[in-house]
């Protein structure tokens, strides 16, 4: 069933129909009201226009003539492959379901119910010790609702048994289904394929003679000579910027590769891309060029920032070119991921695109270095960096009332929280910190992401691939997986482009994938060449991550514990002048992780432990030292948090009462505990460190300083 499903999703075929070839169509919504221009203005639409027409004339007269018959060969076995898909699609989504039905069953199993009883055993243990008729009324109650929270998860459970074993009769004929479907696809894409040469498309296709008229055929259809007119108009400047891009070919291809300027603002775009040039000689080659054009594209229309509601009289709006410095700056000092140099301008886009004030983006980067460094360095592309959102967003949205004003939305969500939407939204931040391309990615009811990793983009937090949609063109997730895929390959995925803009010349209705309608023929066509791309390259799509934690707390498979390197020097106590020095890694118990306790490599150095959030489990965790003389001693911790109103317990040498040591809300950042003393023996001693897991949120501690309080 894998290798189905595989090949299915592969392939991304979900052909919704065809046009007849040069039949004309709307482009899209409809274009905005003309600009009011100068008579400066109407003089340079005119240029414009007439640069446009040209265009248009010269490009229909390049295209190759197709033999009727050849072509009529072409839709004939389209309808083929069409239909053969259609019945592909439908069984696997039975096949599908049968699968959902299957995970709904386990979560009965394995989370209602152990929920459920493990509620009331808790509550009845409470009950037992309550002291109080209003301790023991408020207790039953809570016992009575865990009681009928079991009794509803048994009948959800014989429920389900009972649709899973209905499903499970009718999955061998979903099974044959789906098998003959497979076949038919397979001799219909063929037939395709043999067609397609036939007409000659390839050869056409591969030939990259007029890019140049294409792309500036695009920009000036997308911008609209009204649109280039009413921006040249207001000066100088801006004249001489549509200008320079009009005559610049290699720029305006690399524009219309990358989809184009955002909301058709290219004068708006030009500008950007100057200015980033003028701020920094580095923004002309590599992937800062790469970059800067991103960055120009995306923000011709202005992106709006989300300030801490607190702060009234922060900008508005991101400035793009402090944008790109700031992200310039990070990939010159080794900040970013180590994919970021290998990224496209138009995959960059998606780096660039988020609201959060550049500020924010340096704090992310320096709060997980701070906070989980192994969430940074781990060689799992699919959790990097966006595992914050497992180990440290608690599900639930009762804490956001507690929001702070004079936080910024990414670190309210640390702070306190979110159900799926802020959960995703602060994954997605996490990601373009570090410069990682990240789209949204909604399914019906929820909210997840897609992010790049170098084996291809990966749906995390929410359903597998075919679930789910984007706010990209590619409207469909599916659609948007395929365009990654071919664009693995840039020179071949050039022919895609190249149909694609034929397609603009002969005035069709853009589709940018099989599930996004009712294709012309050009556009027809870069939908087939993109899918054998895909099909030589063998790209198959990943399997989602974090689907079950996409609605829940905690993962329903915990994650396997790694054993840490812990050297002598990491774990080395010093005394100095009667300061005692203990580092986090010098742990008499545990020595190494556990479930809730890690130890990691520090970004101060040497080792750091990190107290996690997940699981109901308390551990506690021991140093074993000598001391070189009895008395008071003011205990300090170094540590990072993320939250606020968190405690660490601290015990000496077997004491029945422990000590509280509040944690600072350091928001990332490190910071010292306020002393609170304790009274130490001479010679060996054991302090003994514990947390109350109500409420819990992660802490990490960089070492603990102990010093003498003189009277």
């Amino acid at each position: 069933m894998q290798t189905r499903t595989a090949f299915l999703i592969a392939v991304l075929v979900a052909c919704m129909g065809f046009a007849s070839a040069g039949e004309k169509r709307k482009r899209g919504k409809t274009p905005p009201p003309p600009a009011p221009l100068t008579e400066a203005g109407r003089q340079l639409e005119a240029q414009y226009t007439e640069q446009l027409e040209s265009l248009k004339t010269e490009l229909k007269l390049a295209l190759p003539e197709f033999d009727e018959q050849k072509k009529a060969a072409y839709l004939q076995v389209r309808e083929a492959e069409k239909a053969a898909e259609a019945k592909m699609n439908a069984a696997q989504k039975g096949l599908d379901a049968v699968k959902r039905a299957e995970t709904l069953l386990g979560i009965a199993k394995d989370r209602l119910i152990p929920d459920a009883e493990k509620g009331i055993e808790t509550t009845k243990s409470q009950l037992a010790k309550a002291t109080t008729d209003e301790e023991r009324a408020a207790l039953q109650e809570a016992l009575t609702k865990w009681e009928k929270k079991k009794e509803s998860a048994l009948k959800t459970l014989e429920t389900r048994q009972a649709e899973l074993v209905k499903m499970k009769a009718e999955e061998p004929t979903l099974i044959k289904q789906f098998d003959v479907a497979e076949k038919e696809y397979a001799q219909a894409r063929s037939q395709v394929k043999d067609a397609m040469r036939g007409l000659g498309l390839g050869e056409f296709l591969a030939r990259d003679t007029l890019d140049a008229k294409l792309a500036k055929y695009v920009i000036l259809t997308e911008a609209t000579p009204n649109g280039l007119a009413a921006f040249a108009q207001e000066g100088e400047e801006q004249a001489k910027l549509v200008k320079a891009l009009l005559a610049d070919n290699a720029l305006m291809v690399r524009m219309a590769v990358a989809d184009g300027a955002k909301g058709n603002n290219y004068g708006k775009a030009m500008k950007i891309y100057t200015d980033i040039q003028k701020a920094s000689t580095k923004a002309k080659e590599g992937v800062l060029n790469k970059l800067a054009l991103a960055i120009s594209l995306e923000h011709a229309v202005p992106v709006q920032r989300r300030n801490p509601t607190g702060l009234t009289d922060a900008p508005a709006t991101v400035a793009p070119v402090e944008r790109y410095l700031q992200f310039e700056k990070a990939y010159l000092v080794g900040e970013l991921d180590p994919g970021f140099k290998r990224q496209s301008a138009w995959a960059l886009r998606m780096v660039v695109d988020g609201y959060e004030p550049d500020e924010i983006l340096v704090w992310g980067r320096k709060m997980l270095r701070n906070y989980r460094p192994d969430h940074v360095t781990t060689s799992d592309y699919k959790w990097r960096y966006v595992a914050a959102v497992k180990t440290e967003i608690r599900y639930g949205s009762q804490d956001n009332k507690y929001d702070k004003p004079e936080l910024q939305f990414f670190q309210n969500i640390l702070m306190n929280g979110g159900i799926c939407g802020r959960r995703a939204f602060f994954g997605r931040f996490i990601l373009r910190a570090f410069g990682i391309p990240t789209c949204a990615r909604p399914q019906r009811g929820h909210a997840a992401l897609a992010h790049w990793s170098p084996e291809g983009w990966v749906v995390c937090l929410g359903a597998k691939w075919g679930y789910g949609s984007t706010p990209t063109r590619y409207k469909k997730d599916l659609d948007f997986l395929a365009n990654t895929q071919a664009r693995e390959n840039e020179k071949a995925f050039m022919q895609v482009k190249r149909a694609q803009w034929m397609g603009d010349v002969m005035g069709e209705e853009q589709f940018f994938g099989f599930h996004a309608g009712d294709p012309g023929f050009w556009y027809l066509a870069s939908l087939h060449v993109q899918l054998a791309i895909i099909e030589r390259a063998k790209a198959v799509a990943l399997a989602a991550v974090g689907e079950d934690i996409g609605e829940a707390n905690e993962p329903t498979v915990k994650d396997k514990i790694e054993a840490a390197t812990i050297v002598e020097k990491d774990k080395t106590v010093t005394v100095d002048g009667g300061v005692i020095t203990i580092p986090a890694a010098a742990c008499s118990k545990p020595t190494n992780n556990t479930e809730k306790i890690k130890f990691m490599p520090s970004n101060l150095g040497g080792m750091q432990l990190h107290y996690g959030r997940l699981g109901s489990t308390p551990e506690t965790f021991e140093y074993t030292f000598d001391v070189p003389k009895a008395g008071r001693y003011a205990l300090t911790a170094r540590v990072v948090t993320p939250s606020w109103k968190q405690h660490l317990f601290v015990s000496a040498n077997g004491a029945k009462e422990s000590v509280a040591i509040p944690l600072p809300f350091t928001v990332g950042m490190w910071d010292k505990t306020e002393p609170v003393e304790i009274v130490l023996a001479e010679g060996k001693n054991v302090l003994t460190f514990s947390r109350k897991h109500e409420g819990l949120k992660g802490v990490t501690i960089r070492d603990f300083t102990l010093k003498p309080v003189r009277n």
